[in-house]
């Protein structure tokens, strides 16, 4: 059963000395398939995707998928302490980034959750950058 949540995305990345942040609140969905939690929620002009609809696949373990559906849909896994090659679709074009995972933190309560995400993108030509994701949620009170 689908339960609708409060959804709150903090990330920031840092890339060739530059720092970013972003903060996007928004209405979501958490439901259960097989044992796994999922989060779902649109994007908006915020993220730069707007349009396009997210869905975060929490585990098996410490891995969380993110599946992102629109123009360019994209799949990006992200598992601590390991390396991972995905496929990033832009409207501008793909490319294969490696994902490596740094950190995983994970909590899912009755009504709400925290999932806190450091990793870092190798985009190739020695392009890097290092990413924070806190996403937090909680039931919508009706």
């Amino acid at each position: 059963m689908k339960q609708e949540v409060d959804i709150t995305i903090r990330s920031a990345q840092v890339m060739d000395g530059e720092s970013d942040e972003m903060e996007l609140s928004t209405l979501g969905s958490l439901y259960e398939k097989d044992g796994l939690h999922y989060l779902s929620y649109d994007e908006s002009e915020v993220t730069g995707f707007e349009g396009h609809s997210t869905v975060l696949k929490l585990g098996p373990g410490r891995c969380v998928t993110m599946n992102r559906y629109g123009k360019a849909n994209s799949k990006l896994i992200i598992e601590l302490d390991e390396c991972n090659s995905c496929l990033y679709n832009t409207e501008f074009g793909s490319m294969d980034i490696d994902v490596r995972g740094r950190q995983h933190e994970l909590s899912i309560l009755e009504g709400s959750g925290r999932l806190f995400l450091a990793y870092t993108l190798d985009l190739g030509a020695g392009i890097n950058s290092y990413n924070e994701i806190e996403v937090s949620w909680k039931a919508t009170e009706k």
